[in-house]
């Protein structure tokens, strides 16, 4: 299966994952990541699953959750945003949402999973993620990868009363 790896595998969004991306999304520690400002209520959250169900072409993005082999358990989503079938390209973003998952190898296994999957289904020629200056393991998850550094965006985001740079990462699918 493609989105299947030794410790994790990615799903669709299904109904019962309505809790897990209403803590998520109103978890203001994650909210500078996922450059969300207010909170969502679980009535939003209900409809945004409700037409999950859309085609990444139709939708322009496909969300999905990242789980535990063993248990099933959800422990993060993993995005591609921003697709844009004419020129071949989308945006990537990765969100391990508690603590104690994280440095584990999840976020690398699943970002490995979603660039397959982009690059050999969806036939992608790029992909590309911003990531803020002062996120180190996402500068190297992504580093990692093959992901190479194409600019910076300076004072791009306003968090607390301070700007922050924004670091733009792109890879090529060169086969």
């Amino acid at each position: 299966m493609t989105l299947r790896g030794q410790n994790i595998y990615l799903r669709a969004l299904e109904p019962e994952d309505l809790e897990f991306i209403y803590t998520i999304e109103n978890d203001e520690s994650v909210w500078e990541v996922s450059h969300t400002q207010t909170p969502y209520s679980r009535f939003l959250i209900r409809q945004y699953l409700e037409n999950a169900h859309q085609d990444i072409y139709e939708a322009k993005q496909l969300r999905l959750a990242i789980c535990k082999s063993k248990t099933a358990e959800t422990i993060g989503l993993i995005d591609l945003f921003d697709f844009d079938p004419q020129n071949s390209r989308a945006g990537i973003g990765i969100l391990i949402h508690q603590v104690q998952d994280r440095h584990k190898g999840v976020g690398a296994e699943a970002l490995q999973l979603l660039m397959d999957y982009a690059f050999t289904h969806l036939q992608l020629h790029q992909l590309y993620a911003n990531i803020a200056e002062d996120n180190q393991p996402s500068l190297q998850l992504f580093t990692k990868f093959g992901f190479r550094k194409i600019g910076v965006k300076k004072q791009w985001n306003k968090i607390g009363s301070q700007f922050k740079d924004e670091v733009l990462f792109q890879i090529i699918n060169d086969k």
